[in-house]
């Protein structure tokens, strides 16, 4: 499958030349195609819905119900957007249908640890970074669903606003709104931190 967009396209783009092939055959019933695509897609899927969700059971759980989905929902793909952005945006709908039907509760543990600079390692850093993560926790709590979404996206995941317009299903300038009053809301609720 390597050679598929041809030997001189950049990596991405033959990723994104796979996953296409891949889904047209899953669409066709070709289940070793989907499985590729589930391998390929579940960990970075995985860590999005954590994050989301503040719970890996409920993550693992919700991935593996948009895969389903999209098992299900493949001849409706229509090459739109990659494959990759289109499971996010079923993950995405996914996390929120499960954010809004509970009150939201946020996790960071999911979330890869930053190794700390080694003068921090002292017991009084450590229970202030403790307490940081707390403070982070509750603060993310304020923000409303989709807020949260945007802002996960954005900043922990590294999303381009046309990449989380497209998951979310939402205008780009409806995401850089979002972020903005996420950004406003956790800094009042962290300014003891500055």
């Amino acid at each position: 499958m390597a050679g598929v967009a041809g030997q001189n396209a950049p990596p991405d783009a033959r990723g994104e030349a796979d996953d296409t092939l891949l889904a047209v055959r899953a669409a066709e019933g070709d289940e070793d195609a989907f499985a590729v695509l589930v391998q390929r897609h579940a960990p970075a899927l995985i860590r999005l819905a954590a994050r989301l969700l503040g719970n890996r059971a409920e993550a693992e759980d919700a991935v593996q119900d948009a895969f389903i989905s999209a098992w299900r929902r493949l001849p409706e793909f229509r090459n739109r957007s990659s494959f990759g952005t289109w499971m996010y945006r079923i993950l995405t709908n996914r996390c929120l249908n499960v954010l809004r039907s509970r009150r939201p509760v946020a996790s960071l543990d999911a979330a890869r640890d930053v190794p700390a600079p080694e003068h921090s390692a002292s017991p009084a850093r450590m229970a202030e970074a403790r307490d940081a993560v707390r403070e982070l926790r509750a603060a993310l709590d304020l923000l409303s669903v989709e807020q949260r979404a945007c802002w996960v996206l954005r900043e922990l995941d590294g999303r381009s606003y046309e990449f989380i317009a497209d998951a979310v299903g939402i205008s780009q300038e409806a995401v850089r709104a979002r972020v903005f009053r996420a950004r406003r809301c956790l800094t009042r609720a962290m300014g003891a931190w500055r």
